[in-house]
């Protein structure tokens, strides 16, 4: 049994993106998993780990942009005009900062991240939020299939426990560790922190 992911095997691999090289994206990071409906039991560590991504982009000019989760008109979760809809404080836009609006886990489906992304001139994604197996890993496999090469920081990011067709608990952290698993193995580059980032 090899212990070489899908693209190493297939020679596709590369290496983790560059501050000066790529475009950071965090999705989805918003008070519906503090305080709403879906609290995530791990999330300020991931929020503390996006924070300090967002720092380190601050500080070598690579573009930042979010990406914020809006539910169907009447829906409880991610309704934009409840108070669980807004960015949490701590990695929240700035005024120069672009802030796209999705609808769907992956980010790219019906919005203008990719022409955002275009602009910038950069093929290289840096990608944080919430949650790893659902809108992280749907938007890196996205990314592939649009020509990026991706990069997902492990600590800034977070799942929460889920429930198999047998009624078994499947707890946070192993459905958070599973999903990076498969995405470092045919869609990304996944790295502890943002300390790990080269400029």
């Amino acid at each position: 049994m090899s212990d070489k992911t899908f693209t190493e095997l297939f020679g596709f691999n590369h290496p983790a993106a560059r501050l000066s090289e790529a475009v950071v994206i965090i999705i989805d990071m918003q008070r519906e998993y503090l305080d709403g409906s879906v609290p995530l039991p791990n999330l300020q560590a991931a929020v503390t780990g996006a924070a300090q991504l967002i720092a380190r982009a601050h500080a070598h000019q690579t573009p930042v942009i979010h990406v914020v989760n809006k539910g169907p008109e009447g829906n409880l979760l991610f309704n934009d005009e409840g108070p669980f809809y807004t960015e949490l404080s701590d990695i929240a836009a700035r005024e120069d900062e672009p802030v796209v609006i999705k609808h769907l886990p992956n980010s790219f489906a019906g919005t203008n991240l990719q022409e955002i992304i275009a602009h910038t001139g950069r093929k290289q994604l840096i990608i944080a939020g919430c949650t790893t197996h659902v809108c992280v890993s749907a938007t890196a496999r996205a990314a592939l299939d649009l020509g990026y090469q991706s990069t997902v920081i492990a600590n800034a990011t977070t799942s929460r426990d889920l429930f198999d067709h047998n009624g078994k608990r499947i707890h946070a952290e192993t459905v958070k560790q599973v999903a990076l698993a498969e995405l470092r193995d045919a869609f990304a580059v996944v790295i502890e922190s943002a300390d790990d980032l080269l400029v």
